[in-house]
């Protein structure tokens, strides 16, 4: 029953984003079109069959049963509908053919135009609304580097310190991670290795690795410092207090939260702790909870005692500029992974995915964030598809603008014959596409 209540909600919020999505996109067609005085025959949500809707004007508002999509068909134009009637009869004023090249690429690229709009607004939104939380890399003594790690396979080790990205200094742990930045072809991160400094250039797959294992999380740099005892508990017993910063088990150093953690979870019995006390050396000997799954001495982290977090809730204008910075990054790295896709830097099988991955992946955004992981992984979504819908495939918007840039070029409209070969293959291309991203996605579920 569990699984089935899950399995609903997943359509259910995967379902939601996409109506988002497709009725923002379609939009961006609409108006455009009508912008320009073009006539707009219907505006669905879905692809045929029709459902039910209302006729307005010259307008067929309606819903369709495919609900993988939506289309506006604007008269005058070669769609995905095949129709070529009307090039029987003389362009009348209202419809597309008529219309200057410079107005019909507007039209196009409206619904690309307003995904990129959307995202911005969405971030912008999220910004005024929830602020942003930052962390000055300042503060930062270095990363632990677990054994096995991503990071060290790429040549980190524990105590380095990250400061610049591509040349640029790191400002704050959050940057770290730019989506422009990590998707960059020449990504190089400068590293202080005690009084050394090194490049470190991840390899061409650094993305098809990023996507099985994490990089650096905030856990990784927090201190071994005790924010807070259990009452009672081991640690408590033993003596320790807080502020105590353990600095060696045995004859292991520490200096990580995540490398005393592991410590602990490695230790058999009972522990000799080396600790840091009002700048004094101690040693506590503690005993380590037997249970294997749940090794624990009663000591606790608060990652907002170790740095001075920055909470920033920007007004108004400053919301906007954050949003579209921040929008005009993830468009960057979704380009950027595109790039990768296609020159084989990176995976097709391990990287596209389709419904079901999408599905999955904004069910889980929604699950671990609330309404806003929904709205951060909907913009993200927005700009996907604005990347996906240019590229230069018939069919797509992008096809469509690159038979009008042609015709803009040469003065010259393809023939009719010649787009609806292209449409058709494009079309053939695209439901191929569908169903390999399908497949791909349902034995991924099965392989985890």
């Amino acid at each position: 029953m569990d699984s089935i209540l899950s399995l609903i909600s997943t359509i259910g919020i995967f379902v939601i984003a996409l109506l988002i999505l497709v009725f923002v996109h379609e939009f961006g067609h609409f108006i455009t079109a009508k912008l320009f005085k073009m006539r707009v025959e219907r505006f669905s949500l879905g692809f045929p069959p029709r459902l039910f809707g209302k006729q307005i004007g010259d307008t067929d508002y309606c819903i369709s049963a495919t609900p993988l999509g939506g289309y506006v068909k604007i008269s005058g134009m070669i769609d995905e509908s095949m129709d070529v009637e009307h090039l029987e009869a003389e362009p009348q004023p209202w419809e597309f053919r008529s219309k200057p090249v410079w107005q019909r690429i507007i039209v196009i690229s409206g619904g690309v135009i307003f995904n990129v709009i959307l995202a911005a607004v969405i971030y912008s939104g999220l910004n005024m609304v929830y602020g942003e939380v930052r962390i000055p890399m300042n503060q930062v003594e270095g990363f632990y580097i677990a054994d096995s790690s991503l990071a060290q396979k790429i040549g980190f080790q524990t105590g380095d310190k990250i400061v610049t990205v591509n040349g640029e200094e790191l400002q704050y742990f959050q940057d770290l991670l730019n989506p422009a930045t990590i998707t960059s072809s020449n990504l190089e991160f400068g590293v202080k290795r005690g009084e050394k400094m090194l490049n470190i250039r991840p390899p061409a797959d650094f993305l098809d690795m990023l996507n099985k294992q994490p990089f650096l999380s905030l856990e990784d740099l927090v201190p071994s410092q005790i924010a807070d005892l259990s009452p009672g508990g081991p640690a408590e017993k033993a003596g320790m207090l807080k502020g105590d910063r353990i600095i060696a088990i045995g004859d292991k150093p520490i200096r990580y939260w995540a490398q005393l953690y592991k410590g602990i979870k490695d230790s058999e019995g009972e522990m000799n702790l080396l600790v840091i006390r009002n700048n004094a050396l101690d040693t506590v000997q503690i005993a380590v909870t037997p249970d294997p799954d749940s090794k624990t001495i009663g000591i606790r982290q608060d990652f907002e005692q170790y740095f001075n977090i920055e909470f920033v809730k920007p007004g108004f204008f400053a919301s906007i500029s954050s949003g579209t910075s921040r929008s005009g990054s993830v468009l960057v790295g979704i380009v950027n992974g595109f790039v990768k896709l296609f020159s084989g830097d990176i995976s097709v099988k391990d990287n596209l995915g389709g419904p079901v991955a999408i599905a999955n992946f904004t069910k889980q955004a929604t699950d671990s964030g609330g309404i806003r992981g929904f709205w951060e992984i909907t913009a993200m979504l927005s700009l996907t598809l604005a990347v996906m819908n240019i590229l230069p495939i018939p069919v797509l918007d992008g096809g469509h603008l690159v038979f009008l840039i042609y015709e803009g070029v040469t003065r010259r409209e393809p023939s009719a014959k010649i787009r609806m070969i292209l449409q058709q293959a494009g079309f053939v291309l695209i439901i191929g596409l569908i169903i390999f991203v399908t497949f791909n996605d349902i034995m991924r579920q099965f392989g985890n």
